[in-house]
């Protein structure tokens, strides 16, 4: 009977042993060495896992400035500029200075300026409701108003606006990850250039029907009429498909085409209020 037991014990040592000496050389054979610059780099990233730089998480992003050799196409909207210069000191890189975006929501159909037409029943998605109607007030292309960009958001720097039916960005707490733009089913929300001061104009429209079926669901859409087209000297605005787009990388804030905008549909943001001068100057053109 000892003498089972013992050579149960010895076959199954034995055995474990063998195993044990096998496991060893294959992970011998096939182990990975990691550059340990990768974790250099990551030590430095903020961590968010946002997606914002276009790969898999921080560590992904690490690992690929490491095998590029290269900070060129490289950038962290949650870290920004900082970040990335603080990588290049680690690794002995030159960084490009990135200059600050934010996420802007391009759609001022509010329950007053579009008023609902239909009511949704159904699963609170923005995503679900894009694939079965309009929207409340019947513009194919505006705010659906269930909060899909704001669920997407890791930093709170979104919600939604009871009052207006739309989203609403916290600038400062905005990290320009992307996460929102990606959410939007309608693409209404679009990373700017943050601008100097935090200053910024652009059409709050994307709406491509012609103007007066765009008036007709929504009261400060752009319909189109190229005015503002013709007032910008530095060929900053462009109409395309009945829909007037600026360019942020031309626009010099001259403040120029808001006024001759019929709709409303150009908004300035944090702009100083405007003198008296120059309203009387615009109420006088447009009379």
């Amino acid at each position: 009977m000892n003498e089972i037991v013992l050579y149960s014990v010895l076959s199954i040592g034995g055995l474990g042993t063998l195993m044990a000496i096998v496991l060893y050389i294959v992970a011998q054979r096939f182990k990975v060495i990691e550059d340990p610059r990768i974790d250099t780099v990551e030590e430095r990233l903020p961590g968010a896992n946002c997606g914002g730089c276009g790969y898999a998480g921080c560590r992904n992003f690490a690992e690929e400035i490491v095998k590029a050799g290269s900070l060129d196409g490289f950038n962290c909207p949650p870290g920004g500029s900082e970040t990335m210069k603080e990588i290049a000191d680690a690794l002995g890189l030159e960084a490009e200075e990135q200059e600050p975006m934010v996420a802007v929501v391009r759609c001022s159909g509010s329950l007053e300026a579009a008023p609902p037409k239909t009511r949704f029943e159904g699963l609170n998605t923005c995503a679900f409701a894009h694939s079965l109607y309009a929207g409340r007030s019947g513009c194919p292309y505006g705010c659906l108003g269930e909060g899909d960009c704001v669920v997407s958001c890791a930093f709170d720097a979104m919600y939604m606006d009871k009052d207006t039916g739309l989203p609403v960005i916290i600038e400062e707490n905005c990290v320009a990850c992307g996460a929102c733009v990606k959410a939007c089913p309608r693409d209404i929300i679009e990373l700017r250039k943050k601008g100097k001061k935090s200053r910024r104009i652009f059409v709050s429209c994307i709406n491509k029907e012609k103007g007066g079926v765009a008036r007709k669901n929504c009261k400060v859409a752009c319909i189109g009429c190229g005015k503002c087209v013709k007032e910008c000297k530095f060929d900053a605005i462009t109409l395309e498909d009945n829909l007037a787009y600026i360019d942020f990388n031309k626009c010099t804030l001259c403040r120029k085409c808001p006024p001759v905008c019929p709709t409303g549909a150009i908004h300035e943001v944090n702009l100083p209020p405007r003198k008296v001068k120059e309203k009387k100057e615009e109420d006088s053109k447009e009379a």
